[in-house]
């Protein structure tokens, strides 16, 4: 599997895998509109290049340093893609959506509020480490790495902007609620399927 191939594939599931970012974007667009679930989204973009930034400054210092702890780390990171994927797939509903509280949300607090979920998610953080411990090889160019970044964030706001659209019509809500629980058990095959042959896949 190419690297290219390997993050648009773990970064598409990871994205539409129903989590704290889905949960904030569906809500806000329920109770405040399409405008303030799309200002969400692109909070979350900006969220993602945070760490974004500093995974890709950390695993080239780690890949620098020491090959055997770089190997550590990308098992650990497929391992993590193999638990994900378990707990997608067994996953029974949607995610739990707080409707009430319809406090007044400016644009800039939905902004904000769509880039301090993604940031301070651990989730995040370990998505996309796990994912650049398993793409990055000591040959990737910096700008290449930088690319894949910069994908994982475009990503974030596609589908947390369709999110929005779709949450903010109540005909549209009820069709994807009902279809996310098809794509858990899609998802969560995939990035566990996609976790185990990561983790025996030839070292770069």
């Amino acid at each position: 599997m190419t690297e290219v191939l390997a993050v648009a594939v773990i970064t598409v599931l990871a994205v539409i895998a129903p989590g704290a970012d889905f949960a904030m974007v569906v809500r806000n667009s329920y109770l405040y509109g399409r405008r303030t679930g799309l200002l969400g989204a692109l909070g979350v973009a900006a969220g993602v290049l945070v760490h974004v930034t500093y995974t890709v400054l950390g695993v080239g210092l780690l890949i620098a340093s020491s090959a055997f702890l770089f190997t550590v780390i990308k098992l650990a990171g497929a391992a993590y893609l193999v638990y994900i994927g378990v707990r997608t797939f067994r996953a029974r509903g949607e995610v739990t959506v707080d409707l009430e509280n319809r406090t007044g949300l400016t644009p800039f607090a939905a902004l904000r509020t769509g880039f301090l979920t993604n940031v301070l998610n651990p989730k995040t953080t370990l998505f996309v480490v796990s994912t650049f411990a398993q793409v990055v090889s000591p040959g990737t160019p910096v700008p290449q790495q930088v690319g894949y970044g910069l994908f994982m964030s475009l990503a974030h706001l596609l589908w947390f902007g369709v999110v929005a659209v779709f949450f903010s019509q109540d005909r549209m809500r009820g069709l994807m609620l009902r279809g996310q629980k098809v794509l858990n058990k899609v998802i969560g095959s995939a990035l566990a399927g996609l976790g185990v042959s990561l983790a025996f896949a030839p070292s770069h």
